[in-house]
């Protein structure tokens, strides 16, 4: 177990946040996280702010701290906000606590393309069935229950069409073992895109079937942590509409506007 006291980390806005789906919330202020094949439990501190992480100091180092990405000062992005925007004042402070995720690329796309036409609820059911049904079972063990990896490129791409139609997947079962099919068979390959400019990798990762633009925009801040990145549902579109019918301004946010989107799309769900 390992205790650190953090400021800008509230895992329950995070697990709620429409980023990841493989997180939440198993006991009042306790929450599981299972990321790739790796399972951290996060439970709250008694009164001094901090958290206890079910993890060792060295994977903190060696994983945890990247994936939550710690080394950012999401405080400062907060204050970098213009004072007169009542609404994106109101958005990042109603967010307080959300951070990017440095996530698994496969696992972020295959995740968003379940996505498409669906809710938050519905997409974890869907996933969880497709670990279940793919994933590598990893048993139980000591302050840890057993659980299921995410599946691997292999697993999905030799997967059949209607044992996935089967767990939810719909019309989004063709894309999810056709991208797998063009992943497992090299024709994207996962660690060019990771090495590539943002432009060049959202290009990319349109040539996956069934991944549009919002996808891919989606895939590059949640798993590549390009910044830049606005992805825009019917959530973040009618914000656009109401709030900023000039345009967004992404010229003062250059390099950030991506963590502005999270803070917005976690209010616009709130509301």
């Amino acid at each position: 177990m390992l205790k650190m006291r953090l400021t800008d980390f509230d895992p329950g806005k995070i697990a709620s946040s429409g980023q990841c789906f493989r997180m939440k919330e198993i006991a009042y202020g306790t929450h599981e996280v299972i990321a790739g094949s790796r399972y951290l439990r996060i439970g709250r501190g008694c009164t001094d702010g901090s958290f206890i992480f079910s993890c060792s100091q060295k994977e903190m180092d060696s994983f945890w701290k990247n994936y939550f990405d710690f080394d950012t000062d999401y405080g400062e992005i907060r204050r970098s906000v213009d004072p007169s925007d009542h609404y994106l004042k109101g958005a990042v402070q109603a967010g307080s606590g959300i951070r990017i995720l440095r996530q698994d690329l496969f696992e972020t796309i295959i995740s968003f393309i379940i996505t498409q036409q669906n809710n938050i609820p519905r997409i974890r059911g869907i996933i969880e069935r497709l670990c279940m049904k793919y994933g590598r079972y990893i048993p139980e063990e000591k302050n840890r229950p057993a659980y299921f990896a995410f599946p691997e490129a292999g697993a999905l791409a030799e997967a059949g069409i209607q044992d996935l139609e089967e767990i939810g997947l719909g019309y989004r079962a063709k894309y999810i073992r056709k991208s797998a099919q063009q992943i497992e068979g090299g024709e994207i390959v996962l660690d060019e895109i990771a090495s590539l400019g943002y432009d060049e990798a959202k290009k990319r990762l349109l040539g996956l079937y069934g991944v549009g633009t919002k996808v891919a925009e989606c895939i590059c801040l949640f798993a590549r942590h390009d910044a830049d990145a606005f992805p825009v549902d019917v959530h973040i579109r009618r914000m656009l509409a109401e709030h900023y019918p000039d345009g967004f301004p992404f010229s003062r946010y250059r390099g950030y506007a991506g963590i502005l989107q999270q803070y917005i799309f976690y209010r616009e769900l709130e509301a």
